[in-house]
């Protein structure tokens, strides 16, 4: 198997159904997405199996699905079944909502930061907000972009927002209260205690 064609030495790239720019914004969106993906590997690569196996499992089943939104992106004929599912996004939303009430109650922004895997998950988490964003500008430009790719980003963002948080909390490692912000986040804990 060769890995280089030398089909993309004149600056183009093929996607399925047609060939554009590297620098294409449909490109730049996917392209980003991989990059998302990358960190995701070192953060797995710095978790320790013994302690983290199910946070583990979890990111590299979110690896696969993130190639999903990549291949969904580069399909710009609007034909063939989609890989990403709803069932993917409603998964990370009851992992936030678990993973939200196994760690401390926060109202203000915290520095991203703490146990190195954490810091890691941070970095995936800021350039999954930047690959959704490349998202909403392609969308504006071009047919045939999934809204479920758009969709699945915003979650996984809040869900690597608070995946940082249990890893540092697992780790016995206390995250860092931004010294300025004001209250930002309300707690529902004490109103769902109420209604039970």
């Amino acid at each position: 198997m060769k890995i280089y064609t030398r089909t993309g030495d004149k600056g183009k790239t093929s996607l399925i159904g047609g060939r554009v720019d590297k620098d294409h914004i449909r490109v730049q969106a996917y392209g980003t997405i991989d990059e998302a993906n990358s960190f995701v590997g070192q953060a797995i690569a710095e978790l320790d199996p013994n302690q983290f196996q199910d946070l583990i499992n979890e990111l590299e089943k979110i690896q696969h699905e993130l190639f999903d939104c990549g291949g969904d992106l580069a399909n710009v004929t609007g034909k063939g079944e989609l890989k990403l599912k709803q069932e993917m996004i409603d998964f990370l939303e009851e992992r936030i909502d678990e993973y939200i009430e196994e760690t401390p109650e926060l109202q203000r922004f915290i520095l991203p930061g703490g146990v190195k895997p954490a810091a890691l998950i941070h970095v995936a988490r800021t350039v999954t907000r930047r690959a959704e964003r490349e998202v909403v500008t392609l969308a504006k430009a071009e047919e045939h972009v999934p809204p479920l790719v758009q969709m699945y980003l915003n979650r996984l963002s809040d869900y690597f927002f608070v995946l940082a948080r249990v890893i540092n909390f697992r780790s016995g490692k206390k995250d860092i209260e931004y010294e300025r912000s004001a209250i930002v986040f309300r707690s529902n804990r004490r109103k769902k205690k109420e209604g039970e």
